[in-house]
Protein backbone atom coordinates (compact mmCIF):
# COMPACT_ATOMS: atom_id res chain seq x y z
CA UNK A 1 0.00 0.00 0.00
CA UNK A 2 2.60 2.43 1.05
CA UNK A 3 4.75 1.53 -2.14
CA UNK A 4 1.40 1.87 -4.34
CA UNK A 5 1.16 5.47 -2.33
CA UNK A 6 4.27 6.28 -2.90
CA UNK A 7 4.62 5.56 -6.85
CA UNK A 8 1.13 7.51 -7.27
CA UNK A 9 2.43 10.53 -5.88
CA UNK A 10 5.87 10.50 -7.90
CA UNK A 11 3.75 9.84 -11.03
CA UNK A 12 1.65 13.07 -10.19
CA UNK A 13 4.78 14.31 -9.19
CA UNK A 14 6.54 14.16 -12.31
CA UNK A 15 3.25 15.49 -14.26
CA UNK A 16 3.26 18.77 -11.80
CA UNK A 17 6.93 19.35 -12.26
CA UNK A 18 6.95 18.78 -16.53
CA UNK A 19 3.94 21.48 -16.34
CA UNK A 20 6.13 23.90 -14.33
CA UNK A 21 8.90 23.38 -16.51
CA UNK A 22 6.65 23.31 -20.16
CA UNK A 23 4.59 26.50 -18.43
CA UNK A 24 7.45 29.20 -20.20
CA UNK A 25 6.74 27.73 -23.37
CA UNK A 26 3.90 30.82 -23.32
CA UNK A 27 6.97 33.24 -22.16
CA UNK A 28 8.51 32.35 -25.24
CA UNK A 29 6.65 32.63 -27.64
CA UNK A 30 6.32 35.94 -26.59
CA UNK A 31 9.90 36.23 -26.69
CA UNK A 32 10.47 34.55 -30.00
CA UNK A 33 7.24 36.93 -31.50
CA UNK A 34 8.48 40.08 -30.30
CA UNK A 35 12.33 39.07 -30.92
CA UNK A 36 13.14 40.40 -27.76
CA UNK A 37 13.68 39.42 -24.02
CA UNK A 38 11.56 42.42 -22.58
CA UNK A 39 12.08 42.84 -18.75
CA UNK A 40 11.79 39.00 -18.52
CA UNK A 41 15.37 37.75 -16.19
CA UNK A 42 17.23 35.06 -17.45
CA UNK A 43 18.48 34.04 -14.21
CA UNK A 44 15.81 32.00 -12.95
CA UNK A 45 16.09 29.55 -16.00
CA UNK A 46 19.64 29.13 -15.18
CA UNK A 47 19.11 28.10 -11.87
CA UNK A 48 16.41 25.91 -13.08
CA UNK A 49 18.56 24.01 -15.39
CA UNK A 50 21.66 23.80 -12.82
CA UNK A 51 18.73 22.15 -10.34
CA UNK A 52 17.81 19.59 -12.79
CA UNK A 53 21.35 18.96 -13.81
CA UNK A 54 21.89 17.98 -10.12
CA UNK A 55 18.83 16.09 -9.28
CA UNK A 56 19.24 13.91 -12.93
CA UNK A 57 22.98 13.11 -11.51
CA UNK A 58 21.32 12.78 -7.91
CA UNK A 59 19.37 9.90 -9.29
CA UNK A 60 21.29 7.99 -11.19
CA UNK A 61 23.02 5.11 -9.92
CA UNK A 62 26.56 6.78 -10.02
CA UNK A 63 25.46 8.41 -6.76
CA UNK A 64 22.03 7.04 -5.93
CA UNK A 65 21.26 2.83 -4.70
CA UNK A 66 20.68 1.91 -8.05
CA UNK A 67 17.01 3.18 -9.55
CA UNK A 68 15.69 3.68 -5.79
CA UNK A 69 15.70 7.56 -7.18
CA UNK A 70 14.56 7.05 -10.79
CA UNK A 71 11.91 9.32 -10.89
CA UNK A 72 14.26 12.05 -10.69
CA UNK A 73 16.06 11.20 -13.51
CA UNK A 74 12.74 11.27 -15.43
CA UNK A 75 11.21 14.50 -14.45
CA UNK A 76 14.34 16.26 -14.53
CA UNK A 77 15.75 14.96 -17.85
CA UNK A 78 12.77 16.46 -19.47
CA UNK A 79 13.88 19.64 -17.21
CA UNK A 80 17.27 20.00 -18.93
CA UNK A 81 16.26 19.97 -22.30
CA UNK A 82 13.47 22.37 -21.72
CA UNK A 83 15.26 24.81 -19.82
CA UNK A 84 18.49 24.45 -21.73
CA UNK A 85 16.28 25.47 -24.46
CA UNK A 86 14.65 28.64 -22.83
CA UNK A 87 18.01 29.91 -22.23
CA UNK A 88 19.35 29.30 -25.51
CA UNK A 89 16.38 30.97 -26.95
CA UNK A 90 16.86 34.23 -24.36
CA UNK A 91 20.33 34.45 -25.48
CA UNK A 92 19.72 34.63 -29.16
CA UNK A 93 17.44 37.78 -28.66
CA UNK A 94 19.17 39.06 -26.11
CA UNK A 95 20.50 42.59 -26.50
CA UNK A 96 24.66 42.44 -26.71
CA UNK A 97 24.80 43.32 -23.52
CA UNK A 98 22.08 40.69 -22.49
CA UNK A 99 24.02 37.92 -23.83
CA UNK A 100 27.29 38.81 -21.62
CA UNK A 101 24.96 38.78 -19.03
CA UNK A 102 23.73 35.03 -19.91
CA UNK A 103 27.11 34.12 -20.27
CA UNK A 104 28.76 35.38 -17.24
CA UNK A 105 25.59 33.59 -15.11
CA UNK A 106 25.53 30.42 -17.51
CA UNK A 107 28.90 29.40 -17.99
CA UNK A 108 30.06 29.15 -13.71
CA UNK A 109 27.28 27.55 -13.02
CA UNK A 110 27.77 24.46 -15.88
CA UNK A 111 31.82 24.39 -14.97
CA UNK A 112 30.83 24.37 -11.10
CA UNK A 113 28.33 21.05 -12.00
CA UNK A 114 31.10 19.17 -14.14
CA UNK A 115 33.23 19.63 -11.06
CA UNK A 116 30.80 18.46 -8.58
CA UNK A 117 30.07 15.34 -10.76
CA UNK A 118 33.96 14.50 -11.09
CA UNK A 119 34.07 15.18 -7.40
CA UNK A 120 31.10 12.96 -6.37
CA UNK A 121 32.07 10.17 -8.81
CA UNK A 122 35.75 9.81 -8.36
CA UNK A 123 36.49 11.89 -4.59
CA UNK A 124 33.94 9.55 -2.43
CA UNK A 125 33.97 5.68 -2.07
CA UNK A 126 30.26 4.95 -1.36
CA UNK A 127 26.77 6.03 -1.83
CA UNK A 128 26.12 7.42 1.29
CA UNK A 129 28.48 10.18 0.96
CA UNK A 130 28.15 10.91 -2.52
CA UNK A 131 24.15 11.69 -1.97
CA UNK A 132 25.38 13.53 0.59
CA UNK A 133 27.20 16.03 -1.34
CA UNK A 134 25.18 16.22 -4.41
CA UNK A 135 22.07 16.08 -1.92
CA UNK A 136 23.71 18.71 -0.13
CA UNK A 137 24.33 20.99 -3.13
CA UNK A 138 21.15 20.69 -4.73
CA UNK A 139 18.95 21.52 -1.80
CA UNK A 140 21.17 25.00 -1.82
CA UNK A 141 20.26 25.16 -5.59
CA UNK A 142 16.52 24.07 -5.67
CA UNK A 143 15.72 26.44 -2.83
CA UNK A 144 17.54 29.43 -5.07
CA UNK A 145 15.54 28.14 -7.66
CA UNK A 146 11.88 28.44 -5.87
CA UNK A 147 13.40 32.00 -4.30
CA UNK A 148 14.02 33.15 -7.61
CA UNK A 149 10.56 34.53 -8.54
CA UNK A 150 10.94 37.20 -5.15
CA UNK A 151 12.98 39.29 -7.86
CA UNK A 152 9.28 38.93 -10.13
CA UNK A 153 7.30 39.16 -6.97
CA UNK A 154 9.24 42.60 -6.02
CA UNK A 155 8.32 44.13 -9.57
CA UNK A 156 4.69 42.68 -9.29
CA UNK A 157 4.73 44.79 -5.97
CA UNK A 158 6.16 47.46 -7.51
CA UNK A 159 4.11 48.36 -10.95
CA UNK A 160 1.06 46.34 -9.23
CA UNK A 161 0.70 44.26 -12.46
CA UNK A 162 1.56 40.44 -12.78
CA UNK A 163 2.12 40.91 -16.60
CA UNK A 164 5.80 39.31 -15.80
CA UNK A 165 4.59 36.80 -13.86
CA UNK A 166 2.47 34.02 -15.91
CA UNK A 167 -0.07 32.52 -13.87
CA UNK A 168 0.74 28.65 -15.47
CA UNK A 169 4.16 29.14 -13.80
CA UNK A 170 2.97 30.12 -10.42
CA UNK A 171 0.11 27.41 -10.40
CA UNK A 172 2.35 24.56 -11.31
CA UNK A 173 5.18 25.70 -9.00
CA UNK A 174 2.79 25.32 -6.00
CA UNK A 175 1.56 22.06 -7.50
CA UNK A 176 5.08 20.50 -7.56
CA UNK A 177 6.24 22.05 -4.09
CA UNK A 178 3.53 20.15 -2.33
CA UNK A 179 3.66 17.06 -4.31
CA UNK A 180 7.59 16.64 -4.02
CA UNK A 181 7.66 17.66 -0.71
CA UNK A 182 5.26 14.83 0.17
CA UNK A 183 7.21 12.17 -1.89
CA UNK A 184 10.23 13.43 -0.18
CA UNK A 185 8.57 12.89 3.04
CA UNK A 186 7.16 9.45 2.27
CA UNK A 187 10.50 7.86 1.13
CA UNK A 188 11.84 9.92 3.94
CA UNK A 189 14.46 11.82 1.83
CA UNK A 190 15.49 15.16 3.51
CA UNK A 191 17.03 16.52 -0.15
CA UNK A 192 14.00 15.67 -2.07
CA UNK A 193 11.83 16.86 0.11
CA UNK A 194 13.94 19.79 1.72
CA UNK A 195 13.71 22.55 -1.25
CA UNK A 196 9.18 22.54 -1.42
CA UNK A 197 9.72 23.56 2.16
CA UNK A 198 10.40 27.09 1.06
CA UNK A 199 8.82 26.65 -2.28
CA UNK A 200 5.54 25.97 -1.26
CA UNK A 201 4.96 28.90 0.93
CA UNK A 202 6.76 30.73 -2.18
CA UNK A 203 3.70 29.37 -4.59
CA UNK A 204 1.38 30.39 -2.33
CA UNK A 205 2.72 33.40 -2.34
CA UNK A 206 2.45 34.06 -6.05
CA UNK A 207 -1.08 33.34 -6.11
CA UNK A 208 -1.81 35.79 -3.73
CA UNK A 209 -0.35 38.03 -5.69
CA UNK A 210 -2.04 37.15 -8.56
CA UNK A 211 -5.52 37.20 -6.88
CA UNK A 212 -4.54 40.87 -5.97
CA UNK A 213 -3.53 42.27 -8.80
CA UNK A 214 -4.80 40.27 -11.98
CA UNK A 215 -6.85 42.94 -12.91
CA UNK A 216 -4.86 45.96 -12.33
CA UNK A 217 -4.02 46.41 -16.47
CA UNK A 218 -7.41 47.21 -16.91
CA UNK A 219 -7.51 49.45 -13.91
CA UNK A 220 -4.89 51.14 -15.60
CA UNK A 221 -6.08 51.76 -19.02
CA UNK A 222 -9.71 53.14 -17.59
CA UNK A 223 -8.07 56.59 -16.81
CA UNK A 224 -6.67 57.12 -19.53
CA UNK A 225 -9.88 56.32 -22.01
CA UNK A 226 -11.50 59.07 -19.78
CA UNK A 227 -9.10 61.67 -20.48
CA UNK A 228 -9.45 61.51 -24.11
CA UNK A 229 -13.07 61.71 -23.70
CA UNK A 230 -13.13 64.41 -21.94
CA UNK A 231 -10.32 65.90 -24.89
CA UNK A 232 -12.98 65.03 -26.82
CA UNK A 233 -15.61 66.91 -25.02
CA UNK A 234 -12.98 69.66 -24.58
CA UNK A 235 -12.54 70.06 -28.33
CA UNK A 236 -16.34 70.39 -29.04
CA UNK A 237 -16.24 73.15 -26.53
CA UNK A 238 -13.88 74.72 -28.26
CA UNK A 239 -15.23 75.13 -31.64
CA UNK A 240 -18.85 75.85 -30.46
CA UNK A 241 -17.40 78.71 -28.52
CA UNK A 242 -15.16 79.69 -31.88
CA UNK A 243 -18.50 79.47 -34.00
CA UNK A 244 -20.14 81.78 -31.89
CA UNK A 245 -17.47 84.41 -31.58
CA UNK A 246 -17.43 84.54 -35.81
CA UNK A 247 -21.18 84.51 -35.50
CA UNK A 248 -21.07 87.78 -33.10
CA UNK A 249 -18.26 89.25 -35.31
CA UNK A 250 -20.80 88.96 -38.27
CA UNK A 251 -23.33 90.38 -36.52
CA UNK A 252 -21.21 93.09 -35.86
CA UNK A 253 -20.18 93.59 -39.22
CA UNK A 254 -23.38 93.70 -40.82
CA UNK A 255 -24.67 96.49 -38.73
CA UNK A 256 -21.83 98.46 -38.93
CA UNK A 257 -21.56 97.50 -42.71
CA UNK A 258 -17.71 97.97 -42.75
CA UNK A 259 -15.64 95.38 -41.50
CA UNK A 260 -11.54 94.93 -41.34
CA UNK A 261 -10.18 92.10 -42.29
Amino acid sequence: MAESLRLAVAVIGNVASVSLYAAPIVTFKRVIRKKSTEEFSCVPYIIALLNCLLFTWYGLPVVSYQWENFPLVTVNGVGIVLELAYVLIYFWYSTPKGKVKVAMVALPILLGFCAIALASAFAFPDHRHRKLLVGSIGLGVSIAMYASPLIVMKKVVQTKSVEFMPLPLSLCSFLASVLWLTYGLLIRDIFVAGPSVIGTPLGILQLVLHCKYWKRKVVIEEPNKVDLHKLGNLENLDMEKGGLEKGKLGNECDKNTTCDV
